[in-house]
């Protein structure tokens, strides 16, 4: 089955701004396409949200969810309780809907959020009230320990996540054969359902249940609302496990204390990572969630809306609720077997560490790597991030691994276009200048000095080239004002002048459309006398042929009248018209070939 997330290969271009957010760096770079690696991704969602170009997809559930309830099965809703915070003012509207998609029934699952939270509860009353876990709430966490923090697996609670708890309570109380759908705002659930078939079947996101409204024509500002029974019950308190500390909230234990020590929360990737860094153990229960604030703030969310506008909305929701009767307040009996039993519950084992997510390389093989970068010295280490990459000793460690090119240093390939740049310049034997839109002097070589600025050959050297760079084009070139059209032309042209003692052949080109263009000066003085004299003679045979003429008009007249006009347009075409010492006169080269 194809992975939760993946890349578009055709829209995918080279920005790396996904692997600057990956805060595991899953993503390997690969002929300028940024492909995610299955074993390393933690399934967070971020370069999803950050892609500029939308090349980053996630696998669209939907069309199986529809199969299941089109061949007649029972499919039941697992409705995530951050639909709250995503359908604000239209709950009951989203139920009715639901139901109109042809599910059989509709369960918050926020009720094995409340089965977790008595497990744990159970756990801790038999421990002095402690129960130093780390939570299994969020899947992009579990992963993120089994994945990055190997030695910490051993520490995840002993009970899996709310949706997969959610989905074997309902084929614990419901003895028949049903489907089960996940729907909410988390792209990790589709991992979960990939990995425990069956808790749950399927997994959609927000996203993909709009979508698949917008398919069947149903609008929530125009369905009549309808007062659905979940199934088994209505959830309780545990609906505001989607906010940051919800699942503390919920712990008889541990809830409504103003100063709690033996539970804390975390959200957002980076706060998860440095709770889990250094010195984590012995510590209190950790409720930790990738996403910040919490799930109502999870990828697949509509992040038009403000965090505290979606917060008030879960927890408003909440609150509306608990005077309610027939709250789903817990099975002891099953968070008994829960607490029992773990991950056997799903039919599958405990989550397990993953070796050789992240290599070990000695200092040497840096090094090289470094060297490889361009990186010669710890100066030339300037850790801009342009790769991706926080520093160029973690670029390296990737470039080893084959997850970087070394195209994705931007300072490395900048020297080296400079470099051949500065190569070109320096080796061509024509005298080239590049300008800005001001006409000053964005570079230039030696040649276009010695032609220009009255400097002798062996004269010019780098230094004073960089005097030259930001001075105004017109201190050197007479007909600097002629640049200035060029900047506007799709095709620049080519000319001729004759500056001063010399015959140049000036071709324009395209730097940047705009914002610099170049000009190339070819020294054609020596073609050009051999011209003139061709010239010369032309015009010594015209000067007999009229005398012929005067002599023998009657035999050759015709003919000498042919040759005449043949000679003069000999003359034209090899006449460089110019000006005096000085001065130059531009004329177009329309083929280029002035020899």
């Amino acid at each position: 089955m194809q992975n939760p997330i993946y890349t578009e290969v055709t829209s995918c271009r080279d920005c790396y701004k996904c692997v600057r957010s990956c805060p595991v760096k899953a993503i390997q770079i690969k002929d300028g396409h940024a492909m995610i690696i299955k074993d390393r991704c933690i399934y967070c969602g971020k370069c999803v949200h950050v892609c500029p170009n939308s090349a980053k997809k996630v696998r669209d559930d939907k069309d199986r969810v529809k199969l299941a309830i089109s061949s007649g099965r029972k499919v039941i809703c697992s409705l995530a309780p951050s639909y709250a915070s995503e359908f604000r003012g239209y709950e009951k509207e989203l139920l009715a809907a639901l139901k109109k998609l042809g599910f059989a029934g509709i369960s918050e699952t926020a009720i094995g959020a409340a089965l977790v939270s008595q497990a744990l509860d159970i756990y801790a009353s038999e421990h002095d009230g402690k129960a130093p876990f780390i939570g299994t709430a969020c899947p992009s966490v579990v992963e993120l320990v089994r994945k990055y923090y190997p030695d910490d697996v051993d520490k995840l609670a002993p009970v899996p996540s709310p949706l997969q708890t959610h989905s074997a309570y309902l084929r614990h109380i419901y003895n028949e054969d049903f489907a089960i759908a996940f729907i909410g705002p988390c792209i990790a659930k589709k991992m979960e359902a990939d990995t425990t078939p069956g808790y749950p079947d399927f997994a959609i996101t927000f996203h993909e249940l709009r979508s698949w409204l917008d398919e069947e024509g149903i609008k929530l500002d125009e369905i009549e609302a309808e007062d659905v029974d979940f199934i088994p019950a209505k959830a309780g308190t545990s609906t505001i496990y989607p906010i940051e500390g919800g699942q503390i909230a919920t712990s008889k234990l541990w809830g409504g204390k103003q100063f709690g020590t033996e539970a804390l929360s975390f959200s957002g990737i980076d706060q998860v990572m440095s709770a889990l860094t250094g010195e984590t153990f012995p510590l209190p229960f950790l409720e930790l969630l990738a996403c910040e604030g919490g799930c109502i703030n999870g990828p697949a969310t509509d992040d038009k809306v403000s965090m505290a506008a979606r917060k008030r909305a879960a927890t408003d929701y909440t609150a509306k609720r608990l005077d309610e009767p027939a709250l789903f307040t817990g099975d002891e009996e099953f968070a008994k077997l829960l607490l029992e039993k773990g991950y056997g519950i799903l039919h599958t084992p405990s989550p397990k560490a993953e070796s050789g997510v992240r290599g070990k390389h000695s200092e040497d093989e840096i090094k090289r790597a470094l060297v490889e970068l361009g990186k010669l010295t710890k100066a030339d280490e300037l850790n801009c991030g342009g790769c991706g990459y926080n520093t160029c000793r973690d670029m390296a460690i990737a470039y080893i691994e084959g997850m970087a090119e070394v195209e994705m240093c931007v300072t490395k390939m900048r020297k080296e276009a400079e470099s051949k740049v500065d190569v070109l310049l320096r080796t061509i034997p024509t005298g080239v200048v590049i300008v800005n839109s001001d006409l000053q002097i964005a570079d230039c070589n030696v040649r276009f000095l010695e032609l220009f600025g009255d400097m002798e050959e062996g004269f010019v050297d780098q230094n004073i080239l960089q005097m030259v760079k930001d001075l105004p084009l017109e201190r050197f070139v007479p007909f600097a004002d002629k640049f200035r059209d060029q900047f506007y032309l799709t095709h620049p042209g080519q000319y001729r002048v004759h500056f001063k003692d010399k015959y140049l052949r000036v071709t324009f080109f395209l730097v940047e459309s705009k914002r610099l263009l170049g000009a190339m000066f070819e020294d054609i003085t020596n073609p050009t006398i051999r011209r003139e004299t061709v010239v010369k003679k032309a015009e010594d045979v015209i000067q007999k042929s009229l005398e012929t003429v005067q002599q023998i008009a009657s035999l050759l007249g015709e003919n000498a009248a042919e040759t005449e006009i043949m000679l003069n347009s000999l003359i034209d075409a090899f006449s460089v018209h110019g000006a005096g010492d000085g001065e130059s006169d531009f004329r177009e080269d329309a083929n280029g070939d002035l020899a």
